[in-house]
């Protein structure tokens, strides 16, 4: 169907009315503010109409349904998807195979001393200097307690906040 095969004048119109017919239905049942906003939605076909903004609406949404159904009914675009999708795959693992090669490497040499620990994660060496994320110890949340577990970390913030208000 072609666009200018379509009476779009009555087709608007009456879209804005039957919307206007629900936003009377809406303000009794739900209330103004539930009322104004189909009112608002119901007056959208007319201001596309009056703005000559249908042509350009047509022509979006014809190639939208274009494109989906371009794309749905035609193998060669789901090939291309497939390869697309073994790319990703390569991808990842290329990442991990260099990430293995990387910690090996540094396994040989004596860098990581063979606990395979980050630069981050080592002790500091005396006279070496510091990183500048273990300078600051953190300090307890609440002075005379331990920490908990690591596994407890996650919510010991969240714990000490509902105790504090009586919530616990």
């Amino acid at each position: 169907m072609n666009f200018d095969q379509i009476a779009w004048f009555p087709l608007c119109a009456g879209a804005t009315v039957a919307g206007l017919v629900l936003s009377f239905l809406a303000f009794r049942r739900r209330g103004a503010a539930s009322g104004l906003r189909v009112a608002a939605w119901a007056l959208l076909p007319v201001a596309a109409y009056l703005t000559n903004a249908l042509p350009a609406l047509w022509t979006i949404g014809t190639t939208a349904v274009g494109f989906v159904t371009g794309l749905v009914l035609n193998p060669a675009v789901w090939a291309g998807v497939a390869v697309a999708g073994l790319s990703a795959v390569l991808f990842v693992v290329s990442g991990f195979m260099r990430g293995r090669r990387l910690s090996a490497g540094r396994k040989d040499t004596g860098e990581g001393k063979g606990t395979g620990e980050t630069p981050a994660q080592r002790p500091a060496q005396p006279g070496g200097a510091k990183p500048a994320a273990s300078a600051a110890a953190p300090k307890p949340a609440v002075a005379g307690r331990q920490r908990k577990a690591p596994a407890d970390d996650d919510f010991s913030d969240i714990e000490e906040l509902l105790k504090r208000r009586g919530i616990s």
